[in-house]
């Protein structure tokens, strides 16, 4: 057996816990921000559907309920697991974001590919206090953004990451 190679007993390496990083999560605020959001797009049709069936009786009516009650339910036990999943790392070079759970994703994000950074917070966001750190980058499709920040700590990531950016820039 190689010793470079895991065995089939030994677990391999992950690509998304890369070692000697430790990431920083976000704040729980944001299971706040998210739950009312399913409540509301989840709840308040849940509410309105038992109306009706109390109104115009029928089991057919039990349909709707149980499938509005289970997606509900199911969404209420995952939002917490997905925001804990969310957390990045700063490196010398990059910038790690980790999100998801059965879809896992790891961005990395080098500081020199950085054109702007953006700091967003709606009304609800700002009442359970984070926001959101947006990275624009040269191409679409690597844009990045980190949700659920302490307003502080992305304010200073936001110019953390801007000065990494420039001094990357700068090089060129």
């Amino acid at each position: 057996m190689s010793t470079t190679q895991p065995g089939w007993h030994e677990a391999a390496p992950s690509p998304f816990d890369p070692a000697g990083l430790t990431f920083t999560p976000v704040s729980r605020g944001l299971v706040k921000v998210r739950l009312i959001t399913v409540l509301v797009w989840l709840g308040l049709p849940l509410v309105a559907v038992v109306v009706l069936a109390f109104v115009f009786p029928g089991w057919w009516w039990w349909i709707p309920i149980g499938v509005l009650g289970g997606l509900l339910a199911w969404l209420l036990w995952l939002v917490p697991r997905q925001v804990s999943a969310i957390g990045y790392a700063e490196r010398d070079e990059d910038l790690l974001i980790r999100k998801g759970i059965l879809f896992r994703q790891l961005t990395l994000v080098p500081y020199g590919r950085m054109q702007f950074v953006d700091v967003q917070a709606g009304p609800l966001d700002r009442w359970a206090k984070v926001a959101k750190v947006q990275l624009h980058t040269a191409s679409a499709q690597t844009d990045a953004s980190i949700p659920g920040l302490p307003p502080a700590e992305a304010a200073r990531l936001r110019d953390r990451l801007t000065e990494r950016g420039e001094a990357r820039l700068a090089g060129l």
